[in-house]
């Protein structure tokens, strides 16, 4: 308990520098057989840097020698990489936490909880006070402490809670199992310093830290070298790399630099909006490995809203930006965010979100409900939209959402398109599945393997889906 617990007031506050560090992590000994006949599940929620911490804590158990179980029920050990960026996600990890309860009897048995729900406050206090039969706590910047927890676990049978209130360092040898053996997801910066209103990632994950370019392009290249077909470049903001360094050295350059490693398929999530810069539409007409889809959360049509969410974006400037895109890159595809029900958003308000909608035919999005995160800003606000208005807006919205996607998706009808294959279809092995450039699922067969990319006639299409056949 000696550690500073996570602190939501001074998480806004915190200016010590984070240290990037190479060989940090080394395995005692005593920690390589602790695993030997037992094995681990790892349960992920959440988004795509969550799935990336769990390729960690996944490596981590195998190097101390644990197997992957299929089931919580075969595990020795249980850990839930968890995600706090709404109300229901933290509704899910508590009713599993419930449900291990029985699990936990078992003996030499160990549950544990870390992700961003794990950096909240509050949480951490329900847990010492309530929660007496998870094992261990360990949050998103020390996933390197996770031998030692285990360790001391295993000795002792008392809870431990390893949280740091700190920015946290970004080590850079940390061990990985893959989700995938075709495509990959590669960090280029951890936290993000926007502040948005509603957003607890600031608090969760800390401020902006970006990893050194060099790092970044040696695990590209280890991945080429796998034969990887596909690289994600990961960040809260991935427009915002580098601003943290001041070499000048920033997401366009790091952009072009992956590009040339001539990997086959280059993607990049997320970028804010208000910061995104042109100059990477304008790559994707020199780089063909660069796809054409972009994901720009707008969040909501009205500007009001937009100021009270701390998004610093103009909904001319984002439609400007929108038609940009779409004149040098017209084959692209494009998805946003949107929150309905922020805190006494009006009837004309959500309207505005409506019109935008209509005006840009998102390809998809990506449609939330306002979620109260306690120590933001946007919780301090008295909110008198009752819930129910807030559901049928939603209804609303996600028609449109379906509507716009069929007519996207429509314009692939009788064309072809390449694909990656990634595996068979979940619901029929005899179907090959994949993603196009533009980040359409496509449902196909034909005869080809796990890793190529084949061309596909597509000659039906579903609300969210392509269907065809390999030419």
């Amino acid at each position: 308990m000696s550690n500073i617990l996570p602190n939501i007031e001074l998480a806004r506050k915190r200016k010590e520098k984070s240290k990037i560090i190479h060989n940090f992590f080394n395995l005692e000994p005593k920690y390589k057989i602790i695993g030997l006949n037992k094995y681990f599940y790892v349960r992920t929620y959440g988004c795509q840097s969550n799935i990336r911490d769990s390729e960690n804590i996944k490596g981590i158990l195998s190097n101390m020698g644990y197997k992957e179980a299929t089931n919580a029920n075969d595990a020795n050990i249980v850990i839930l990489n968890t995600c706090a960026i709404r109300e229901n996600a933290e509704e899910k990890v508590f009713g599993e936490v419930g449900f291990l309860k029985s699990l936990s009897k078992k003996k030499d048995f160990m549950f544990g909880i870390c992700g961003c729900m794990a950096q909240e406050e509050s949480v951490i206090k329900k847990i010492i006070n309530k929660i007496h039969h998870v094992s261990f706590v360990f949050g998103t910047h020390n996933i390197y402490d996770l031998p030692c927890i285990i360790y001391e676990y295993s000795k002792t049978r008392k809870q431990i809670i390893k949280v740091y209130s700190k920015e946290g360092d970004i080590i850079e040898n940390l061990p990985s199992v893959r989700t995938s053996n075709v495509k990959a997801f590669v960090n280029i910066m951890y936290g993000c310093d926007k502040f948005c209103s509603y957003c607890i990632v600031p608090y969760t994950r800390g401020k902006l830290r970006s990893r050194n370019k060099e790092d970044i392009l040696k695990e590209i290249n280890d991945l080429i070298n796998k034969d990887y077909k596909e690289i994600t470049l990961l960040g809260q903001n991935v427009n915002s790399y580098g601003l943290d360094k001041k070499d000048g050295y920033l997401f366009k350059d790091l952009l072009v630099d992956v590009c040339k490693t001539n990997i086959p398929r280059v993607r990049f999530a997320t970028s804010n909006p208000w910061n995104f810069d042109k100059h990477i539409v304008d790559l994707c007409l020199k780089y063909k490995n660069l796809m054409p889809y972009f994901q720009l959360p707008i969040q909501s049509g009205s500007e009001m809203i937009l100021e009270k969410m701390n998004r610093k974006m103009k909904i001319k400037n984002y439609i400007d930006m929108i038609k940009y895109i779409r004149r040098l890159v017209p084959n692209c595809a494009i998805s946003t965010d949107i929150i309905v029900g922020f805190p006494n958003e009006t009837d004309k308000q959500f309207n505005e979100t409506l019109k935008l909608y209509k005006l840009i035919k998102f390809d998809n999005a990506y449609t939330f409900i306002y979620s109260k995160r306690e120590g933001t800003p946007a919780a301090n606000i008295i909110d008198k939209t009752p819930l129910v208005i807030k559901q049928k807006r939603l209804a609303i919205l996600n028609e449109l959402v379906i509507k716009y996607a069929k007519i996207n998706n429509n314009k692939f009808l009788n064309k072809t398109v390449e694909v990656l294959v990634e595996g068979k279809s979940k619901t029929n092995d005899k179907i090959w599945t994949g993603y196009s450039p533009q980040w359409k699922v496509v449902n196909f067969s034909g005869k080809c393997k796990i890793g190529d990319i084949v061309k596909v006639k597509i000659n039906n299409i579903g609300k969210f889906c392509l269907y065809g056949v390999i030419v």
